[in-house]
């Protein structure tokens, strides 16, 4: 990812420069009903040319893999709550829907006869380019999303930017930073991203030595120092493996 959009919006705390506007994105976590997850793939996919004819940014869909209880995430970044449901906009997203034959509330009864269980949170995270930018290699993805005890929000949001740098310093892929806005109670989500399972794993290969001293560098004791310290911060969390949605 492009130096300049690391140094605004992938958690570089040291960065002198103004920070951008954050984009505001909706995280929707679906568990399908049982047996229809395909049928359910299936359906955003053909309702992907919809969204863009009604000027909707398409979203980012990932399929889980190992964690959670979720089947599908699908990301969708939205600007800003002006903008996303501003008249203009909602005419052309109805417009594109009734073009298409399948209009937003046939879609939505489509879309609840496959589902068994999901839930909402509107989250403000990093541009939209650098976004885009950060998952165009992408074909995993790790989440890690958690409820910081009270009065302890600040620290978790630092303590994900301090594992970020410490990421950064022994080469691995820096998280994109997610801080709630509205909706389900999830008041930070990380994401990781990774070209692929071997590239995730290639974390088991960095030496100790070369993991304390990243640590050091990123304001931990050691490497063995991030989960006690992450622990204290939070009330819980949840993790997910996922692969992308293509």
């Amino acid at each position: 990812m492009p130096t300049l959009f690391l140094a605004l919006t992938l958690l570089a705390a040291d960065s002198q420069a103004t920070p951008a506007r954050p984009e505001l994105y909706r995280f929707v976590l679906i568990q399908a009903a049982p047996g229809r997850l395909l049928e359910l793939i299936d359906l955003y996919r053909k309702r992907l040319p919809v969204m863009a004819a009604g000027g909707d940014e398409l979203p980012f869909i990932v399929r889980h893999a190992q964690g959670d209880r979720w089947d599908l995430l699908v990301i969708y970044p939205s600007g800003s709550f002006t903008e996303y449901y501003s008249a203009e906009r909602m005419r052309r997203r109805e417009s594109a829907a009734s073009a298409s034959g399948v209009t937003g509330e046939q879609f939505a009864r489509q879309f609840y006869d496959l589902v068994s269980w999901h839930e909402d949170v509107y989250v403000e995270g990093p541009p939209l380019a650098a976004f885009r930018d950060y998952l165009k290699d992408a074909g995993l993805v790790h989440l890690e999303m958690f409820q910081a005890l009270a009065g302890k929000r600040d620290l978790l949001i630092e303590e994900r930017r301090m594992e970020s740098r410490f990421n950064r310093e022994r080469s691995r892929p820096e998280a994109l930073l997610f801080t709630h806005e509205q909706g389900a109670a999830w008041d930070v989500i990380t994401l990781d991203a990774f070209r692929n399972w071997r590239h995730y794993a290639e974390s088991e290969t960095i030496p100790q030595d070369v993991n304390d001293a990243a640590a050091k560098k990123a304001g931990f004791a050691n490497v063995d120092a991030i989960s006690p310290y992450l622990r204290s911060l939070i009330a819980l969390h949840h993790d997910t493996l996922a692969t992308v949605v293509k």
